[in-house]
């Protein structure tokens, strides 16, 4: 079906599926999070289920639907939802879905294949560990600008450039990354410059800060070579990543706009985003794991799509999980940035 036709009808599907809930009794979902006492651990622990658009063929989508793996009346409702949208739908089980860095706490993160991603790197370059000094590691996704001044700015996710509440402007960022080894003030590259809070009671659809660079001498290079420019991901897309944890890794955009999509944030509670991307491994292993969030999500042709922030460990081909998508217009428009490009 047309794209407009697809996003109708997912619309009217996700109010049957409020109604479905409270047939179920299910009161620990995100559009109750702040009222009737539900608080974020509540809906972490509760049937979740995410509606969006699947790419079938060009200009032609499906219904995404996503829910949790070990949560049987998710999948019921799940099943009738999917019933209902006909042939169209591409129904996926998932696991719980995680911001993808080790808590705040400074536990270890696994390497697996990033040589070269966990190490002191001079100048900067997108793809290596960086993290604020309270927080353990992520990914530098790439470098901004913002109004007139020229300063340049690293670009990651709030919990990776942030991690708490409690941030502010000001707060030193390491690279490499605390659990990289990173340390106050030889590893210091720069300082948190902004972010866009996140907030369990509330709705979001970015996870994103941005950290004034101490030196603006930096290495635009990404395996594509720099990158050229930014769109909306449409769908299908075959797309790529470097990261802290794995590396070089290749994917699919698998679905485009879900809402609904309920992710884990430690000790911050479970928070739900709207308008999000969902990439699929084209490769042997995971596209992301732990560490790689803050990735810049891009096209074999240097076309920037999103910025990476979370995935599940279950699910998707090969059972290697999905990765979550930031849209880099809806990043850039939140923190007034513009991505500096080759």
């Amino acid at each position: 079906m047309h794209w407009d036709d697809a996003r109708t009808i997912k619309q009217q599907l996700a109010r049957w599926a409020e109604e479905l809930a409270d047939e179920e009794g299910v009161a620990a979902r995100p559009s109750r999070l702040g009222r009737e006492g539900v608080t974020a651990e509540d809906v972490v622990n509760a049937p979740t289920l995410a509606l969006g658009l699947a790419p079938q063929a060009e200009d032609d989508y499906g219904i995404a639907v996503r829910y949790r793996l070990d949560v049987p009346r998710a999948r019921e409702i799940a099943e009738r939802v999917a019933a209902e949208a006909g042939p169209a739908a591409d129904v996926r089980r998932i696991g719980r879905i995680e911001s993808l860095t080790a808590s705040w706490t400074g536990a270890a993160l696994p390497v697996e294949a990033a040589q070269g991603q966990t190490g002191r790197v001079r100048p900067l370059r997108p793809g290596v560990s960086i993290a604020h000094a309270d927080v353990s590691a992520g990914t530098l996704g790439g470098f901004v600008t913002r109004g007139a001044g020229g300063e340049v700015y690293a670009l990651s996710n709030w919990h990776v450039l942030a991690g708490s509440p409690s941030a502010q402007p000001g707060d030193v960022v390491l690279q490499p990354g605390p659990a990289d080894g990173g340390t106050a003030p030889a590893d210091r590259v720069g300082t948190l410059a902004d972010l866009v809070p996140l907030r369990p009671s509330q709705p979001a659809v970015v996870d994103a800060a941005i950290a004034m660079l101490d030196d603006a001498g930096v290495d635009l290079g990404y395996p594509v070579g720099p990158v050229s420019e930014t769109v909306e991901a449409r769908g299908g897309e075959a797309v790529g990543k470097v990261g802290r944890t794995t590396g070089v890794t290749a994917g699919r955009v698998s679905a485009i706009e879900l809402d609904g999509l309920v992710v884990g944030y430690g000790e911050l509670g479970a928070i739900s985003f709207d308008n999000q991307v969902e990439v699929e491994s084209t490769g042997a292993g995971a596209f992301s794991r732990g560490g790689d969030s803050g990735s810049l999500v891009y096209r074999p042709d240097g076309v920037a799509l999103g910025l990476l922030f979370a995935g599940s460990e279950t699910g998707g081909p090969g059972g290697t999980g999905l990765t979550y998508v930031n849209p880099i217009g809806a990043v850039l428009e939140s923190l007034g940035i513009t991505l500096v490009t080759g």
